[in-house]
């Protein structure tokens, strides 16, 4: 049935874009537009605007348009990002692209923040300020070498309009909470300056329940602790984004922005212990208070006629949170009492610069640049558990120094593309705690290579291969014994200052054809993996959530991607041709399958390793009086993720209704997520002494009520400030 579906695509889909040819060779390139004058440039803007692609698949990439997407654009980074072709969640909440590692990235700089903190960022980033997602498979030796396997990077809106224009967004969000999130958007353009403010405030509500089932194997006869956890989560966050563009020439650009945002969160948590002569509960209150200043100055030029251009980044971003936790409880009519106070600040400076240099009669271009980077963490915890006191200081310094060439060859049908990256890291860790003190003081110098091959069968069919070796610091969240601060008489978790950094070897190899369709498979070595697990002391009835590594961690993954024309069956090949240049206008539905098989050596697992398979869909239905209907479905199914296994598929359905009103500057949506409230997780995970079945289900169904209303000077066309200064390219993900 899978082999029908994609010979139906490929066969429909070549018969469209075979007529479709001749117009296509017959459009500008980006550079020969630059060269045109200001009246060609519009009329070359409404030439590409009448076709709307909301997907488009190359060997290196996969662009999805988030801004046009009903489905996508509602909601916040975060859940456009889970619903992506190839992106799986995984059962400790962390996020793989076709079983890879991601590394999140935000307009080509990649984010300081990881874990929870990195989650959350996301969660308050709205995604309708995001132009499109790029999805890179196996980057190249341009990108940081420490990106483990893939990159997700976010795009966010970098188009002005003329004059002053605006538009108020609004998200009522309810299930057993209501609140709403409202926005307000502001652009324009004078002479050479372009400008763009956004500002809004998000006010959520949700609630997350946990249950481990845990036994105890080092003692005789063994323990065993049932914990539940009930968690009413407040989120409220103000966000301030501003971004100008200077046009400093016909072939300059120089680029300022300011983002801040400021949040103020609570959890209220109860949670109950039971146990052979345990009978213990507990009530507590987590109030965070945060923020994060970014600021970035970016110079782009095209030096030349024939394409030289020179890019140069400079960014900075200063993040820091102060949860305070306070509790108290009942061990078997026993009063007992936990407070915790941390204090986290980290610092991030980057500065980088790409040099591209194209030779065209030899069909060559080469790519050079450099960065230096420094990010400096500073967290003091302060613990009293039951009138016991105990300090936690952690400093963690990170200085890198990279500089990289690539090249890229064009012989008749092959395309190939070569390149080495120089890394120089040079970390300091030290830990306090009660006295003890941890010292991690190493200097990592090496070089990573990628080389890739593509041979093009025709205009619309691409075969390529390629390897890359990268490496993946281990980020602050794992490191940190501060970072998830939960204490109390029977559960600890901290990060482990002692992880090494993983390496990684990355295989692939992909069919692209017509724009929509992808077969491919990885397979990647890392060695001194690094995951999350429960463990417990000999002889300890505490369970600490922390992490580990592992020898050598092999993933071998198959995925196919493909859509399904439904009104190439239903409206026939002539209306099939006539919406294909308006994606607006069709119905369709698009899958994706993934393969994954992990083998982990330097662990026992105490279950059947068994692969593991997950299945998405996204379709679009135009429904009568011109609403649009987007569904989206996953399912990861039963079997072995990493060292978890899955014991209940975990799923979700979720279903969208838009319209747009007044010559479309209204725009209305009604939207459902996990509609059957199915997402949940169901895993076993082991360690020497511990076995925890653990169960978690979040909130996840809720209903959202969406109001975009745009005003403004609408009727003139949009003027791309940007000068094109994208490189040729070759082609760490969030902890829990």
């Amino acid at each position: 049935m899978k082999s029908l579906s994609i010979t139906l695509c490929l066969l429909v889909t070549a018969m469209t874009f075979a007529q479709e040819a001749p117009q296509e060779q017959s459009n500008p390139t980006v550079q020969d537009t630059v060269k045109k004058t200001k009246t060609n440039e519009l009329k070359e803007v409404t030439v590409y605007g009448n076709k709307k692609q909301y997907l488009k698949v190359e060997s290196d990439k996969t662009t999805v348009n988030v801004r046009d997407n009903a489905m996508l654009n509602s909601g916040s980074s975060l859940e456009a990002v889970k619903k992506l072709p190839g992106v799986i969640t995984s059962p400790t909440g962390s996020i793989t692209l076709n079983s890879k590692g991601v590394s999140i990235y935000i307009d080509g700089a990649p984010s300081t923040l990881s874990g929870t903190d990195l989650q959350n960022y996301l969660a308050t980033l709205p995604a309708n300020a995001i132009e499109k997602i790029e999805l890179i498979y196996n980057p190249g030796a341009a990108y940081d070498a420490s990106s483990s396997g893939s990159i997700i990077n976010i795009v966010t809106s970098t188009k002005r309009k003329k004059g002053i224009n605006a538009s108020f967004n609004i998200n009522y969000n309810f299930n057993k909470y209501q609140k709403p999130s409202p926005q307000i958007l502001l652009n324009g353009k004078t002479k050479d300056l372009s400008w763009q403010t956004m500002i809004g405030y998000n006010y959520i509500d949700n609630e997350n329940k946990n249950k481990s089932d845990q036994i105890f194997t080092s003692f005789n006869p063994q323990e065993h602790l049932i914990q539940k956890n009930l968690s009413v989560i407040t989120n409220r966050n103000f966000y301030w984004r501003t971004g100008t563009n200077y046009k400093l020439s016909e072939k300059s650009n120089l680029l300022f922005n300011y983002n801040v945002n400021l949040a103020n969160d609570r959890v209220d948590r109860n949670s109950s212990t039971l146990g052979t002569g345990i009978d213990y509960t507990n009530k507590s209150m987590v109030h965070a208070k945060s923020n994060n200043h970014e600021l970035s100055l970016q110079y782009k030029t095209k030096l030349d006629t024939i394409g030289k251009t020179l890019d140069i980044t400079a960014f900075s971003n200063f993040y820091d949170k102060n949860p305070i936790t306070t509790s108290s409880g009942f061990d078997n009519g026993t009063p007992t009492s936990y407070n915790g106070k941390v204090d986290f600040k980290l610092a991030n400076y980057y500065l980088k610069y790409d040099f591209s240099i194209p030779f065209n009669k030899l069909d060559l271009t080469l790519n050079t640049g450099g960065k230096f980077n420094t990010i400096k963490v500073d967290d003091i915890g302060t613990y009293n558990l039951s009138a016991t006191e105990s300090i936690t200081d952690f400093d963690y310094t990170e200085d890198n120094l990279a500089f990289y060439v690539e090249a890229k060859k064009k012989i008749k049908k092959f395309n190939f593309a070569a390149g080495i990256r120089f890394e120089n890291y040079k970390v300091d860790r030290t830990a306090v705690q009660d006295g003890d003190v941890t010292k991690v003081n190493f200097k990592n110098t090496n070089f990573f290579p990628n080389v890739s091959a593509l041979y093009q069968f025709n205009d619309n069919v691409k075969l390529s291969a390629s390897y890359s070796k990268k490496i993946q610091q281990a980020d602050y969240n794992t490191l940190d014994p501060n970072y998830f601060a939960n204490f109390d008489q029977y559960n600890t978790s901290n990060g482990n200052p002692l992880l090494d950094p993983t390496y990684f070897d990355n295989f692939e190899l992909k069919l692209n054809a017509y724009e929509f369709v992808t077969l491919g498979a990885n397979y990647t070595i890392a060695k001194d993996k690094n995951l999350f697990i429960f463990e417990a002391n000999p002889g300890e009835l505490v369970s600490n959530s922390t992490f580990h590594q592992f020898d050598k961690f092999k993933t071998l993954s198959f995925y196919a991607s493909f859509p399904i024309p439904i009104d190439y069956f239903f409206k026939g090949k002539a209306e099939f041709e006539k919406r294909m240049n308006n994606m607006d206008k069709m119905n369709y539905i698009f899958i994706n399958i993934n393969y994954i098989k992990t083998t982990t050596e330097g662990y026992d697992f105490s279950f059947k390793n068994k692969p593991v398979m997950n299945y998405a869909a996204e379709a679009q239905f135009i429904l009568p009086w011109e609403i649009k209907n987007n569904i989206s479905y996953t399912i990861l199914q039963k079997g072995t993720w990493e060292i978890y296994n899955i014991t209940k598929p975990i799923q979700e359905f979720d279903i969208s209704f838009s319209r747009e009103f007044m010559n479309k500057n209204l725009k209305v949506g009604v939207h459902c997520f996990d509609v059957f409230n199915s997402n949940e997780v169901n895993a076993l995970v082991s360690s020497t002494n511990l076995e925890t079945q653990y169960y978690q289900k979040q909130d996840s169904r809720n209903f959202r009520l969406s109001l975009v209303y745009n005003f403004g000077n609408l009727s003139l066309k949009k003027e791309n400030t940007e000068i094109e200064t994208e490189k040729v390219k070759s082609s760490g993900g969030f902890g829990r």
